[in-house]
Parts: structure tokens; C-alpha cells; sequence
């Protein structure tokens, strides 16, 4: 008894299911046969065929950084006394940036000043020694000539005049020595006067970074700030090997950021690496902008677009309208006539977000752009009145006329 009842009750389940699936597919198929339409037709929307000027944009991602950046550091080692620009400073080629203390260098400089006078002091010692030799050497010879002197006389006296003169020779080269020393000391003092010095330019740049503060001990070639040029800019993009091919040097390109989204800036690709990184497959593009405002700052993020190519009196469809058959490109142009699609296979050029450029065949007539992807070649279709050639659309015949396809009430 038991299993009876639990077989019915299993039947009466799977009959419940059944029902339930029988009524799903009627409720779709009542739901597609509404789609079409009376007859079979699919409702579509359709746009006409233009002739206009088509553009390939592509849109680039990058980050904004200075045309030209350098840090500022001491040449030599001390105490920074005085720190004079500070972050967002202007500063002009030779400013002074700031200062070391520089006693130190000071006492260095009158050291090599006094052995300088002791080398001159020396020079003079040796002139006359010299002096002295030379008129021993003259007398030799005159009392050599009249055999008064002994040969061996003769070479001790030229013996010493050698001597006095090798002797004032090094004098001499001692002179040019300490002149080196006092010089190259004096340059270290020199440079404990910090500056700003570039090429290219002389007009003025900021400071972009200060690393030190006033009294702190710095070894030599310790940055101090940077200083950078932003009155021209480089927008650094990274392109994907599809799109390396179309970027050439001299482009031009227009720069947006989110800090003024109603402005563009003008720029002109100046750089194209000629490597692709591996990892990431891109390729680092420099995009030159004027910035006579300073309005772009470095670090910023920043929208380059660059335009691949145009055409004029390109024929142009309308994205959407562009489908695949049987492995082939093409649009459905809708016959207002005949009220029915044809699939006509397109050659594409230009294709950017909206918009789809037809090289080849020349399309005349509109091009269904909503309903597509119910439709084959052939296929009826019904053009809602708002649309272009709805006023071709003929009155529906009243049901059970004549219908391609669909379900049967």
C-alpha cells in the first residue's frame, strides 16, 4: 500500500513538472512569435548609409613628467648653512641655492697662499745662488784660460752652477705647483656656494623637491632639492604591439586630464622607444605639450589621443550595423520596397567606437542596426513608423493571410 501511494504521488510530480515546462515553452514561443511580428517579420530599426569624415582614434593612458629634471647637490662635504629656495620656488640658471659653512675651505685657501709666497721666497733664494754660481763659472774660465786654474777647479765651479741652476728650476716649479694648490682651493670655496646651473635655456624653472634642512652635515654630492622645467611637458604613454606599428614620430596627439576636463592640451610625439618591454609587451611613447600655464604638473594622469588616420567622404555605417555570417563581415540592408533584409558581405576600413567605415561594396539604402541578429538573408522585416522608409511599411494583413514561420495560434 505504501508503495503505491509513493508511486502516485511521484507521478503526480513529474506531472506537475511536465505542466510546467509545456507552459514555459508556450509563454517563449508566444514571446517570439510577438517579436516578429504578423507573418514571420522581425521587428528592426534601421539608420541610412552616410557619407561623412571618419577618424581612427585611439585613446592612451599616461602619466605627465618634467621635460627636464636634475638634483642639486654639493661638491664637497660640509655643513649646510643657509638653504634659500624652498619647494614651488622660481629660480634662474646661476641662482643661489644654498650655502656651506666654509671656514674651513677658508683656512685651506690662506695655507696655500703662504706656501705660494714661501715657493716665490724660494725662487728668489735660488736666483741669486744662481746668480752667485754664474760669475764663480765666469771667473773659472777667464783664470782657466790664463792656466791659473786647475781643470779640477773648473768642474767643482761648473759642478755648482749646474746645481744652482737645477736648484732655482725646482724653485720655479714650485711656484706653479702652490699657484695650482691656492687655485684648486679656492675652487672648493667656491663651492660651498651651492648654485643652480643648466644648458639649454636660461629661463626660469622651480623647485620641485627639498630632501635637507639647514645644519645638517652633507657629504659631498648629497642632493639638496630638484629642480625641474614644466613649461614644457612629456606625457609618457605605453602602446601594445597592435598599435606600435601606427605611432610615428612627429604625430600629433591631444592630452586630457580629469584637473581640467573641459581643456586640451596640444601635443606632438616626440620619442617612440624601439623596444617592447616583455613583460608587459608595450613600448613607451614621449609625448611633447606645451605648458606655458603650468597648468600640468608631473604625476598627473593623463588621456592621449592620437589619430591613426581620416578619411573624407568615407562611406560610414553605423557600428552596430556590422555583423558576422558564415564567417563573414557584413550589413543587412533593408529593401523598403520588398520590406525584406539582404546580407550584403562589406569590406571594412576605418572602425572606431560608433562608427564603421565601408570600403568596399558602395552601399545605397538604409542598414538595419536593432534587430540584426534574428535576421537572414531574405528575412522580412517591419520598420516601426519613427523610423526611416517606415512610411514604405505596407498595412499588416489581418491574421491568417499568409505567415513564413512563426507558431500557429
Amino acid at each position: 500500500m505504501k508503495k503505491r501511494f509513493a508511486i502516485v504521488i511521484g507521478l503526480l510530480i513529474a506531472g506537475l513538472i511536465s505542466l510546467r515546462i509545456y507552459q514555459k515553452v508556450t509563454r517563449r514561443m508566444g514571446g517570439t512569435s510577438a517579436r516578429q511580428g504578423q507573418g514571420g517579420a522581425v521587428a528592426v530599426i534601421v539608420q541610412p548609409v552616410r557619407q561623412d569624415t571618419i577618424r581612427d582614434v585611439r585613446v592612451f593612458t599616461g602619466t605627465v613628467f618634467p621635460k627636464t629634471q636634475f638634483l642639486v647637490a654639493p661638491k664637497v662635504a660640509g655643513r649646510l648653512e643657509k638653504l634659500l629656495a624652498n619647494i614651488g620656488a622660481e629660480v634662474r640658471n646661476g641662482d643661489l641655492i644654498a650655502s656651506l659653512d666654509n671656514q674651513e675651505y677658508k683656512q685651506q685657501v690662506e695655507q696655500a697662499r703662504a706656501e705660494l709666497d714661501v715657493a716665490k721666497a724660494n725662487v728668489n733664494d735660488s736666483q741669486s745662488s744662481l746668480e752667485i754660481a754664474a760669475r764663480e763659472l765666469e771667473r773659472a774660465r777667464e783664470l782657466r784660460k790664463q792656466q791659473v786654474a786647475s781643470v779640477a777647479e773648473m768642474d767643482r765651479v761648473e759642478a755648482l752652477y749646474k746645481a744652482a741652476q737645477a736648484k732655482h728650476e725646482i724653485a720655479l716649479a714650485q711656484i706653479k705647483q702652490q699657484e695650482a694648490v691656492l687655485k684648486a682651493t679656492e675652487i672648493r670655496l667656491s663651492y660651498t656656494q651651492i648654485r643652480a646651473a643648466w644648458e639649454n635655456g636660461n629661463g626660469p624653472r622651480l623647485v620641485g623637491e627639498r630632501f635637507v634642512d639647514e645644519g645638517a652635515m652633507l657629504p659631498a654630492n648629497e642632493p639638496i632639492v630638484s629642480i625641474i622645467d614644466i613649461d614644457t611637458v612629456i606625457a609618457a604613454i605605453f602602446v601594445i604591439e597592435r598599435d606600435y606599428p601606427h605611432i610615428e614620430v612627429g604625430q600629433s596627439a591631444e592630452i586630457t586630464t580629469d584637473a581640467f576636463p573641459l581643456k586640451t592640451f596640444a601635443g606632438k610625439i616626440v620619442r617612440k622607444a624601439p623596444l617592447l618591454k616583455e613583460a608587459s609587451r608595450q613600448a613607451r611613447v614621449e609625448i611633447e605639450v606645451a605648458n606655458p600655464e603650468r597648468l600640468l604638473v608631473p604625476g598627473m594622469f593623463v588621456r592621449a589621443e592620437v589619430r591613426f588616420a581620416a578619411r573624407d567622404n568615407a562611406i560610414v555605417v553605423p557600428a552596430s550595423a556590422v555583423v558576422r555570417r558564415n564567417e563573414q563581415r557584413g550589413v543587412f540592408l533593408a529593401d523598403t520596397t520588398t520590406m525584406k533584409a539582404r546580407f550584403v558581405p562589406v569590406t571594412l576600413g576605418i572602425v572606431n567606437a560608433d562608427r564603421a567605415e565601408i570600403v568596399n561594396p558602395p552601399l545605397e539604402g538604409p542598414v538595419v542596426t536593432m534587430g540584426q541578429h534574428l535576421l537572414e538573408d531574405g528575412s522580412a522585416i517591419i520598420i516601426p513608423p519613427s523610423e526611416p522608409g517606415a512610411d514604405r511599411l505596407a498595412s499588416p494583413k489581418p491574421a491568417g493571410d499568409r505567415r513564413e514561420g512563426g507558431s500557429q495560434p
